[in-house]
């Protein structure tokens, strides 16, 4: 098994390492615009958060532009932490550089965009469709490929 280690190009792992950290950075993020969003909408979840601005506000649990945003996040938990270990799976099956950095790219700029046209300039289908399916073509290559690699 250590053979399989020695055999990861340099290249891939930078390249695995930088987009993963992206995606990381992006999902932090979906916190802090949760939150923004809830003040700009005064849509707090809790009553001592509601109560801290005004003691007639009430909590909301039913705004239309946060659960956009908290869906949005949601949709990265489901997608990019399976390509978190999928990714690094892949990594051990010596792909061509070219191809594995392409797909860490294609997979990471598109989980972007699907939180850009979802959840911050609400763009119309297809458009989030588009960005879904950007990010998951690549994670499921990398998934058949990984389980073709290492089939017994």
């Amino acid at each position: 098994m250590s053979s399989v280690f020695e055999a990861v190009n340099d290249a891939v792992l930078r390249s695995y390492l930088f987009w993963s950290s992206v995606l990381v950075a992006k999902m932090l993020l979906m916190s802090p615009l949760t939150s923004l969003t809830r003040v700009r909408k005064m849509a707090f979840a809790n009553p001592e958060d509601s109560s801290a601005v005004s003691k007639k506000l009430k909590p909301k649990l039913d705004d239309p532009d946060v659960e956009r945003v908290r869906r949005a996040h949601l949709n990265d938990l489901e997608n990019i932490l399976p390509f978190f270990v999928i990714g690094f799976l892949y990594l051990l099956t010596n792909p061509a550089p070219f191809l594995a950095v392409n797909l860490f790219r294609v997979v990471a700029v598109s989980r972007i965009l699907h939180t850009l046209v979802y959840a911050v300039v609400v763009i119309p289908q297809p458009a989030r469709f588009l960005a879904f399916v950007g990010g998951m073509l690549p994670i499921s290559y990398m998934t058949l490929q990984t389980i073709l690699y290492f089939m017994v």
